[in-house]
């Protein structure tokens, strides 16, 4: 018997979408604050979920230390495996922008190891997240890069996967691992629903041709099966300094061109779950 895990406000059916690529430095952690921050502006209750050990989003989030944190994703996965009861409201940490979020630290790196022997080691992410889903519109996932154990919960909870993927040939060469995993996924009934909203080309460089060379490339070998959207993020050093300021690139410098790129990336994320609905 697994744990039981207790939320209050049930008001809303949330839609799950995992943020994940097993390249790292891809735009994940900023893609899924900066996605949240604008949803949350639009009036979506959100929550953000930090499943990476290197609790970048946490630090994002304004935790600058979050190996202080007393409790976070690894402690309430831990509890559901070792079948205690939660109540999980508790452990939601809130922002000034009106965005909630599960911290991580370095405590979640040990998780893999206590997933191995668990008892239905791949739903216990599922089961935290379908105990508050009916309290959000969106729930995303910032995932660790790789395609470990944790990633793979993150992929059977969610209703979708988002990918965001630098336009460099390593990043766009890891994308066929990524999908592999999700077809397996699929394929061994864990999450045979689970879809794919599109790639999110980040860091891009249009006045570079080996970018443009590389969205091609993205775009002829996947773009016949899988949304490419067309906002495409640009490199950056606001973007790099927003984890800094505890805020979305929104407060920052909501004019610089990676907000408006953003922005834009939101509305047409919007406008294709509005189609799906």
């Amino acid at each position: 018997m697994m744990s039981k895990l207790k939320m209050g406000g049930i008001t809303k059916m949330g839609k799950v979408i995992a943020v994940a690529n097993q390249k790292g430095g891809v735009g994940k952690t900023t893609t899924t604050v900066t996605l949240g921050a604008k949803l949350a502006k639009y009036g979506y209750k959100v929550l953000l979920i930090d499943l990476d050990s290197q609790a970048n989003l946490t630090m994002y989030m304004g935790d600058k230390q979050p190996d202080e944190i007393p409790v976070t994703i690894a402690d309430i996965m831990l509890r559901i495996i070792n079948d205690e009861d939660i109540s999980i409201d508790k452990y939601i940490l809130k922002t000034e922008e009106q965005i909630d979020f599960i911290p991580s630290n370095i405590k979640l790196s040990s998780m893999e190891i206590s997933l191995v022997n668990a008892m239905s080691r791949e739903y216990i992410l599922k089961m935290l997240i379908d105990s508050i889903k009916d309290s959000y519109d969106y729930i995303l996932i910032d995932c660790m890069p790789s395609l470990g154990m944790l990633t793979i919960n993150a992929m059977v909870a969610a209703d979708s996967v988002l990918i965001p993927v630098q336009s460099q040939y390593l990043s766009a060469k890891g994308l066929e691992l990524l999908l592999e995993s999700i077809s397996k996924i699929k394929k061994r009934k864990l999450n045979p629903q689970l879809k794919i909203d599109g790639i999110l080309i980040t860091m891009y460089d249009q006045n570079t041709k080996f970018a443009k060379n590389i969205v091609e490339e993205i775009t002829v070998t996947y773009g016949e099966n899988i949304r490419i959207f067309q906002s495409k993020i640009p490199r950056s050093v606001k973007a790099i300094e927003t984890s800094a300021q505890n805020s979305s690139i929104f407060e920052y410098a909501p004019d610089c061109k990676v907000a408006v790129k953003y922005a834009e990336f939101t509305e047409e994320f919007l406008d294709i779950m509005s189609k799906e609905d």
